[in-house]
């Protein structure tokens, strides 16, 4: 991680850390923390799609898969609830190999309609043989580590952007090294890869089992946290919903995740004051940042701040 990234994270926890003492609305944190939650997801997506140029609208599928697997290990099994959390993320790492062997030929579109198939494959197998069915089931166990329990809004927002910070740290390390170096040549070219001696293969199956365990994450700190989950959480909109949230933060930086997860999360909230017209002013929000920030945003700012500080320079 650069200067600059370091100074930006360094920002965000101030943010963080500071938050529950500016509000003490319970409802404000809570918002704060399905960010958080959201922000995992989409960082993987990030490297994923913005980084290695492998589509995927399946990520609902790994999502479910962590929040069930780690649920049932502790509610059922008696298993700690943090060795659950990586029994699950172990879990989607295997799906997410199973995915992305037979998918290692497509490319586009065809990728994306077979992870798709993938999650809505996921979404049925827990409406028919999940616990409780289409119903879901409660009564899952605060998330707990070192025998501290994570009962409270605030300590759980703190917990939640926590794993942010790692897994930003985490990543910005993969995509500064040679592997992240070759995930952006497959994305150039993967002939032009192959043509220098790079594992097309391993890469693409190493980025599909990445976005897969950060997803599996981010689904077991919500079922912790809700202590609630049902396979309606898990279903292709959630997948889309997540893509935008990539998309319109900038999928080729992960600030950019971070940055359209809080601000996709926190929109809806803000709109409510329209009342039965909130979904169209949504739908006409993110078609105009789809039609005039392409980029995104964070990149777009980041170009914007080297554009002033260019033409100060010059003055």
């Amino acid at each position: 991680m650069n200067r600059g990234n370091a100074l930006v994270l360094l920002a965000v926890l101030g943010i963080v850390v500071a938050l529950p003492f500016i509000s003490s609305s319970s409802y404000i944190i809570t918002i704060g923390v399905f960010a958080g939650i959201n922000a995992l997801i989409a960082i993987g997506l990030c490297i994923l799609m913005g980084y290695a140029g492998q589509v995927s609208l399946g990520q609902a599928g790994f999502y479910g898969i962590g929040a069930y697997v780690s649920s049932v290990l502790s509610q059922q099994y008696g298993l700690p609830v943090l060795a659950g959390t990586f029994a699950a993320m172990i879990v989607a790492a295997l799906a997410s190999v199973v995915l992305a062997v037979p998918s290692l030929r497509l490319k586009g579109h065809y990728l994306a309609v077979a992870t798709l198939s993938f999650g809505e494959i996921i979404n049925i197998i827990l409406n028919e043989w999940g616990p409780g069915g289409p119903s879901g089931f409660g009564d899952i166990p605060r998330f707990e580590i070192a025998g501290y329990s994570f009962d409270s809004t605030e300590s759980y927002f703190y917990l939640v952007w926590g794993f942010v910070a790692v897994v930003i740290i985490f990543s910005f390390n993969v995509i500064n090294s040679r592997t992240g170096r070759a995930l952006r040549a497959m994305h150039g070219s993967e002939l032009a890869s192959k043509a220098m001696g790079l594992d097309i293969t391993a890469l693409k199956i190493k980025v599909f089992i990445l976005s897969a365990v950060y997803a599996s994450l981010a689904g077991s700190l919500y079922a912790h946290y809700v202590t609630f989950i049902s396979p309606g959480s898990f279903t292709l909109f959630y997948s889309i919903l997540v893509l935008m949230m990539a998309v319109i933060g900038g999928i080729t930086n992960l600030w950019g995740a971070v940055a359209g997860a809080v601000l996709i999360t926190i929109l809806p909230e803000l709109l409510r004051s329209f009342e039965e017209f909130d979904v169209l002013v949504y739908g006409l929000i993110l078609t105009l940042c789809l039609m005039f920030f392409r980029k995104g945003l964070v990149p777009l700012l980041i170009e914007r701040v080297r554009m002033i500080r260019g033409a100060l320079a010059r003055n």
